[in-house]
């Protein structure tokens, strides 16, 4: 069972579009949505909570939203709008009146675990205490997706650290689902079950995260090299002054085709790199 399925969404802001976007989230896993700046992750995700009008078919948690479904998810925004005229205590009593299943005795744990002073105004937390916040009031409404946009910006290792945990133990039960938009791929490396790279309005590729780091690989050779290896294995190729660089698919039988050639392994770091500067055979 799918917890979001997305079928051919268009979206146009002037110059910018979505173009025919389609990919599933399963439920019980953890989807990491990554690109660029301006690639679309924010458009796309506004569009699965419907707060932007679009072309194509959007079904959440079995059907069309609504403000039934609206409950079971829980939304970290980067510039989602909390008061900062009020303390992290009196946001908790503003969102109990608004969620049906809002858990205030996790919210203060969680408060307590992020070390965030309940009587302090929001006005006067750092960066990264404002993103603690908006986690612990989207985790406490107990919901059965979280849709996550930048949610460990900000933050320091150890927290970030935290804040993972949290979300790992949040969908173990293979009930609950996450979806994250994230720059901080090594975060994604760690917990995402599944990646959706999105550049430019379009899906490049949607796989899972192993699949992705054991299935791909960096070749180093020359360019004499480079001739002598079928096409079929060569996603991108990156060219510099004396060397290139070559994105390869299907890592384990190149190697045994291609024995004396050397081939690294690769983070999806890289091959967003490659995607994005690199170019096709």
């Amino acid at each position: 069972m799918n917890a979001i399925e997305i079928k051919n969404l268009c979206k146009s802001y002037g110059d910018f579009s979505l173009d025919n976007v389609s990919f599933n989230v399963e439920q019980g896993s953890i989807m990491g949505l990554i690109g660029e700046n301006g690639s679309g992750k924010t458009t796309i995700i506004k569009s699965i909570l419907s707060i932007i009008k679009h072309d194509g078919e959007i079904s959440v948690l079995g059907g069309e939203i609504d403000e039934d479904i609206k409950q079971k998810i829980g939304v970290v925004f980067d510039d989602a709008f909390i008061s900062n005229y009020l303390t992290v205590k009196e946001v908790g009593k503003v969102l109990s009146g608004i969620y049906k299943n809002w858990d205030m005795e996790y919210y203060n744990y969680l408060l307590g675990e992020f070390k965030l002073p309940e009587d302090k105004m929001i006005k006067n937390f750092s960066k990264g205490m404002v993103v603690k916040i908006k986690i612990a009031c989207a985790l406490s409404s107990r919901p059965k997706l979280l849709i996550l946009d930048e949610p460990t910006s900000g933050l320091d290792p150890v927290i970030r650290d935290e804040i993972l945990d949290i979300f790992y133990d949040f969908i173990e039960d293979e009930e609950h689902t996450i979806l994250i938009s994230s720059h901080i791929t090594s975060d994604l490396e760690k917990i995402a079950d599944y990646i959706t790279f999105i550049d430019n309005g379009k899906v490049l590729l949607s796989k899972g995260k192993d699949e992705l780091i054991e299935d791909y690989g960096v070749l180093k050779c020359s360019e004499e090299d480079l001739k002598t290896v079928d096409k079929a294995y060569i996603e991108r190729v990156r060219r510099e002054k004396y060397s290139v660089e070559a994105l390869i698919n299907n890592k384990d039988k190149f190697k045994s085709n291609y024995p004396n050639l050397i081939v690294d392994r690769v983070n999806i770091d890289e091959i967003m790199v490659f995607y994005i500067k690199g170019v096709i055979m």
